[in-house]
């Protein structure tokens, strides 16, 4: 009887692991108070990015992946997060399998899942990030990438 008692609690436990490493995400609609993502094509992001003089964000997941869920349902959805990113950012996230995604996965190098480009108003890539990044690591990479643009405009 105890052995059936631990292998419940064992079980149980390892289900919840998973389900943490694993959360629920769905990638194709954005909580109100995280970052708001453009649903327009890229041709049109880009186009939207040179009218605002802003830079691109771009998220590129692939729906199995574990890090990305994670990026999706705890860090994209964060209101400081969010409140960042919308005010700086042009935000495009795709999956790197399907419509544009496997061509902008190309054109800039996707190496791993998930990968987030940071990408100046011409098109052009200005920094590769890849990994899972919690809410105070986004911020921190988000500013540091307007202050190395910044950095270098006349």
């Amino acid at each position: 009887m105890k052995n059936l008692l631990y292998n419940g609690i064992l079980i149980l436990g390892l289900i919840g692991i998973y389900f943490y490493n694993n959360p629920l995400a769905d990638f194709k609609s954005d909580k109100p108070k995280g970052i708001q993502f453009f649903r327009g094509d890229w041709n049109e992001a880009l186009q939207m990015a040179k009218k605002e003089h802003k830079i691109l964000f771009l998220d590129i997941y692939a729906t199995w992946c574990g890090p990305c869920k994670k990026l999706k349902s705890r860090t994209f959805s964060n209101k400081e997060v969010g409140d960042f990113y919308n005010q700086h950012f042009i935000n495009v996230s795709l999956d790197g399998e399907k419509g544009q995604g496997p061509l902008l996965s190309n054109e800039f190098n996707l190496r791993s899942y998930p990968s987030l480009f940071y990408i100046d108003e011409n098109g052009k890539l200005v920094q590769l990030i890849s990994g899972y990044q919690d809410s105070n690591d986004l911020i921190n990479i988000g500013k540091s990438v307007i202050a190395e643009l910044n950095k270098k405009q006349p």
